[in-house]
């Protein structure tokens, strides 16, 4: 029965199938096998286990962390001026780069044994994140060193020599690393850099040795105006076989002293509204000895392995740490200002065409932080999850983008108008340095995370690969045999799964969760289903052709994103002990992602390049259509009003965000006067009763109107100056800056006029 299963099914399948297949480059496989499944895989599956995504670790900083942020992380904090930093210095004070040195902030991932902190992936993030809501520029200048650069590389590959020297260099500030990868040719093709290395004899330190003869041109490469020791990455020839047989060595990565003899290094380039160091590095014909390279000769030729596993890392942390600032900063003094400043004699956060940016400022914010925490979860687990931090660095940095710009809409005049009180422009501008690196944006959708998700993630398809590609045809038609008919059982469960679930609203689907959120979990099951059997449709119809089909594989790359921070949103509310109080804000997150996910599939299936198999698509997995629903306008308003509102679910929603003490701080100013106008929200209600009652004007000034509630007894001299105080502050904070003609001179608050119309209802 199994030869003539084999004969009829599975040889004519094999076939068929190593001609659909999608071809393999060497730098695709090679990420592949670098990279780990997580909870991407659980999803892919169809069946994901939700159990297991609550046993994974709650997110916790470690005491000596917690002391970190308490103390060093908060004097860096009060330390830094971006105003002075962006527009008058350009550059971080020289204070903070000796603090930074001093305080071992470039070494939070160097092993103690070496002088590094050792800190997780969490408390890399969270404190890149904290830095963050303060300054752009000197949150990049401390991600790079803890990202992918000469410190990871060398933690992981580097020989012991390399490490018992370099390593306590770079823990103690001694030298600062930068990395060069990116050049004019080569962007998010990593793996078709033309900077060349060929083996040679030459000379270094009086003596004739073995080496490399280096030419390379690298731009974009941060840290590299100030930096002392470079990290090379170059593809290494051996045309004379120095080495052995090999003239194509690979791409390898080396450490140069940045003094050494031709190294070009220290000019800079001008990166969008930030003044962090970003420059370009060149070298023609400069000779290393062998020993430079990262590893040794061992490791020669494997520097995009080496490269794709640290990567992870940078997608992973730095760059969702810049994303989830912004969600912090924007909901905190976004709330504050929508609730300050008022337009006929109402907060403008109650227009609800405000709370509807304001209530989605709020619910991506927490969908931020969640998807944060959890990314940061594997790294901490020591997987090495491409695809997920694929998804954390395009979704993160795209949605930073969305609520930027609601939070500079919000603000309107308040934001465009640059200075010291604004707290929103650096971060404007600095929004497409994130959206742009560690592979751009636009690429890492179409390309990466369906891309090689959906080969990775799958439970068969990268066996059935392997077994295609085994020369042993025999051996190979036998694992494909076995391989094939697991798969098509596969397909068939999820494929009547999903179907059944579509039918009947998810209503059968086993849930291992009870209370509120219990209906998400079957839900994101049913679109788990419908993930899979696209994926299987995807691969079996377009085959190899699906690579070039990039907005059908960013549409199902979509699909799994959202499924990913559905998942990410639901762990959060339980780690947290289901606070009542976020549960509007699990809501909105959920129901985001739930609708975005049913959406790209269904927009993925209505440009199918076969109709037919888009239509059929359409059919089994949305037969009476698409019934997820974005969050409706009501869930929306509450969020706006809890952003709006202080207390313990505000901070916790915005714990991130630095609130500065001094006085004039533009956050904290902001902060100050929000609380204030808050405090007499009482005394405001006493005020328009008595509007209405005809013992006060209605209009008319503050002062005026305020006597008159004095006179008729309707406020007490107490209530009076609460009142006064809290106007005080609010006009002040809702000022923009004004200069000089020349801009020398900074004169926003040396008019202390008080306001002459009325702003208090």
């Amino acid at each position: 029965m199994s030869s003539l299963r084999k004969k009829w099914v599975s040889d004519p399948a094999f076939k068929m199938f190593k001609k659909v297949l999608p071809p393999l480059s060497d730098t695709e496989r090679e990420a592949m096998e670098a990279g780990s499944v997580w909870w991407d895989g659980e999803l892919f599956s169809g069946s994901p286990n939700f159990t297991t995504l609550h046993q994974y670790p709650k997110p916790a900083l470690t005491a000596e962390e917690q002391s970190f942020m308490d103390n060093q992380l908060e004097t860096l904090l009060a330390m830094l001026d971006d105003q002075k930093i962006n527009k008058d210095d350009r550059d971080l004070p020289e204070e903070v780069w000796q603090y930074l040195r001093k305080e071992r902030f470039f070494s939070l991932i160097i092993s103690k044994h070496y002088g590094g902190l050792e800190f997780s992936a969490l408390a890399n993030s969270t404190i890149v994140s904290r830095i963050a809501t303060r300054s752009i520029s000197a949150a990049v200048t401390v991600m790079v060193p803890n990202s992918l650069g000469p410190g990871e590389l060398l933690s992981h590959y580097g020989t012991q020599e390399q490490k018992d020297y370099w390593l306590p260099r770079l823990a103690n500030g001694t030298d600062i690393p930068c990395f060069a990868l990116t050049g004019p040719e080569a962007g998010s093709d990593a793996g078709g850099i033309p900077d060349e290395g060929i083996v040679c004899m030459g000379e270094h330190q009086g003596d004739q040795v073995l080496g490399i003869r280096v030419s390379w041109n690298k731009r974009y490469i941060t840290l590299a105006p100030v930096a002392t020791v470079l990290g090379l990455a170059f593809k290494m020839k051996d045309p004379d076989g120095l080495l052995g047989d090999k003239v194509d060595i690979g791409i390898s990565c080396a450490l140069i002293p940045a003094d050494h003899q031709g190294v070009e290094i220290g000019e800079r380039h001008d990166p969008l509204g930030s003044a962090f160091m970003n420059g370009p590095t060149r070298g023609k014909d400069v000779f290393i000895p062998l020993d430079w390279l990262i590893g040794g000769q061992e490791y020669a030729g494997k520097g995009w392995r080496m490269l794709v596993e640290c990567l992870s890392a940078g997608r992973g942390i730095s760059l969702p740490a810049l994303g989830t600032a912004i969600g912090h900063l924007t909901s905190r003094t976004t709330g504050a200002y929508a609730y300050v400043r008022k337009q006929f004699g109402m907060s403008i956060g109650k227009f609800e065409g405000v709370a509807e940016a304001l209530g989605r400022i709020g619910g991506l914010t927490y969908l931020l932080e969640a998807t944060r925490t959890l990314t940061t979860t594997s790294l901490d687990m020591k997987e090495k999850p491409g695809i997920v931090t694929a998804i954390a660095k395009y979704h993160m940095t795209e949605m930073a983008r969305t609520i930027l710009n609601d939070s500079m809409d919000i603000h309107a005049g308040r934001a465009i108008q640059d200075g010291p009180m604004n707290y929103l422009a650096k971060h404007y501008l600095g929004i497409p340095v994130a959206i742009t690196v560690e592979g751009a944006n636009i690429l890492t959708r179409n390309l990466m995370i369906f891309g090689q998700g959906a080969t990775r993630c799958h439970p068969y398809v990268l066996q059935e690969m392997e077994a295609a590609a085994n020369p042993d045809q025999e051996e190979a038609a036998k694992q494909f045999d076995k391989l094939l008919f697991k798969h098509i059982g596969h397909a068939t469960k999820n494929t009547f799964g999903a179907f059944g679930a579509a039918l009947t609203g998810s209503s059968f689907i086993k849930a291992n969760i009870s209370g509120p959120t219990q209906p998400y979990y079957k839900d994101l099951t049913r679109m788990s289903r419908a993930l899979a059997v696209s994926a299987d449709f995807a691969m079996l119809t377009l085959g190899g052709e699906l690579k070039r089909k990039e907005m059908i594989s960013a549409r199902l790359g979509d699909a799994l994103a959202y499924l990913y921070m559905g998942s990410a949103a639901l762990k959060k509310y339980e780690d947290d002990g289901r606070q009542q109080e976020d549960l509007n804000y699990v809501h909105y997150a959920v129901q985001h992602c739930l609708y975005h996910a049913a959406k790209s599939l269904q927009e993925a299936f209505s440009n199918y390049p076969q109709k037919s198999v888009g239509r059929l698509l359409k059919v089994l997995l949305f037969p009476v259509g698409n019934h997820f629903e974005k969050p409706s306008d009501e869930l929306t308003v509450k969020l706006a009003e809890s952003l709006m509102t202080p207390g313990a679910h505000r901070d916790r929603l915005t714990h991130l965000c630095y609130i500065g003490k001094q006085e004039d701080d533009n956050v904290g100013l902001m902060e100050n006067a929000f609380l204030a106008m808050y405090g007499v929200k009482s005394i405001e209600r006493k005020l328009i009763t008595a509007a209405k009652e005809g013992k006060v004007a209605r209009k008319g000034l503050l002062s005026d109107r305020l006597t008159q509630a004095k006179d008729a007894g309707v406020l007490t001299e107490q209530e009076i100056e609460q009142v006064l105080a809290a106007e005080k502050l609010r006009y002040k904070a809702i000022q923009v800056d004004h200069f000089s003609h020349d801009f020398s001179e900074v004169r926003t608050h040396s008019d202390e006029r008080k306001p002459k119309l009325n702003s208090v209802a």
